[in-house]
This record gives structure tokens, C-alpha cells and sequence, in this order.
């Protein structure tokens, strides 16, 4: 914009230095709420420790941490991720299981989150040798990029009702 030779008319470059403007405020405002954001979350003993999960943010941290609670509501970790949609539908009888797609009840919000997540997760395990990213890579490998994604947020699911429940860090996830 500041080079004259470039055959810009004026109008163009005050059109264009305006919205470099507006879109640098936008881009402080971007930052401040993240920054109100990671308070937040630093604010509650309970999301402070829910993004030492992987694929889990102070965003989600801070939702889960709301949602979760005390993890009382649920008996299990199972009735929690069923609570999220994020386990498969069951359609079986006898000694024959069917496991159908996730049922995509409850939280839209939370489980859109903890997909997002977990695809993050897994686009960054490759060529990684811990556990998590071996069983990530093998799942990839074995049902799909998407499933994998599913799978995780599942997992993350579980992970963070029992972190909740028994006021436990982070251990489980790694296996």
C-alpha cells in the first residue's frame, strides 16, 4: 500500500489501509478474550488440570469443567460420553454385538469441541512413538481418519469424567 508505483488509485489504498484497521482491532479483540479465556480457566482447580489431556484447550477445559462438575451425575464414564453422543448406537441381540454410528445426542457444543480436538491430535501423532500416537496411528490405519477422531473424543470423554470423579490428574490418557 505505501508503494506508489503500484498504479493503486487512492480511493483502493484508503479502502485497504481502513480495513488492515479493522481487522487488526479484530485480531486485539481475538487476543484480549483469549486472554479472559485462559483466566478462566485458570480460575477452577478442576480446568486447570483438564488441558494436560491431549486435543483438550482452555475453551474446553473450561466447558467440560462446567458440565462435568463433580462428575456425580453419571455412574460411570460410559453414561457420560453417552450423555455427549459420543459412543457408537448398540443394535444387538444375544451374542452378536452391532455397533452402529455415534448417536449425536446431548451437548453439540461440547462434542463438536472434543472432535476438533481429537482430529488436532491425530494430525500431529504421526512419526510420534508414545503410546497414544501408536494407537491413534494403528486406529487411523484400521477404521479411518474420521472414527479415530470419534474414538479419541471418546476416549478424552472418559478421561476427563474420571479426572473430575476421583480428583486425579492427568494419567489415563497416555494409555
Amino acid at each position: 500500500m505505501e508503494d506508489a508505483e503500484n498504479g493503486l488509485p487512492s480511493l483502493s489504498r484508503e479502502l485497504f489501509a481502513e480495513m488492515y484497521e479493522a481487522l487488526s482491532k479484530l485480531d486485539d479483540d481475538i487476543k484480549a478474550q483469549d486472554r479472559r479465556i485462559n483466566r478462566l480457566c485458570e480460575q477452577n482447580a478442576l480446568s486447570r488440570r483438564f488441558p494436560d489431556v491431549p486435543g483438550i484447550g482452555p475453551i474446553t477445559a473450561t466447558i467440560m469443567a462446567s458440565d462435568i462438575g463433580d462428575g456425580k451425575g453419571y455412574a460411570k464414564s460410559r453414561d457420560y460420553a453417552a450423555s455427549l453422543g459420543v459412543v457408537p448406537c448398540q443394535h444387538s441381540s444375544g451374542d452378536k454385538q452391532v455397533l452402529l454410528g455415534i448417536s449425536k445426542r446431548g451437548n453439540r457444543y461440547l462434542r463438536t469441541l472434543l472432535i476438533h480436538g481429537a482430529r488436532s491430535v491425530i494430525k500431529c501423532c504421526n512419526g510420534k512413538t508414545d503410546p497414544l500416537s501408536r494407537w491413534l496411528q494403528a486406529l487411523v490405519e484400521r477404521r479411518g481418519f474420521n472414527k479415530a477422531a470419534v474414538a479419541l473424543a471418546n476416549k478424552n470423554a472418559r478421561v476427563l469424567w474420571v479426572m473430575a470423579r476421583q480428583d486425579r490428574a492427568c494419567e489415563a490418557a497416555a494409555a
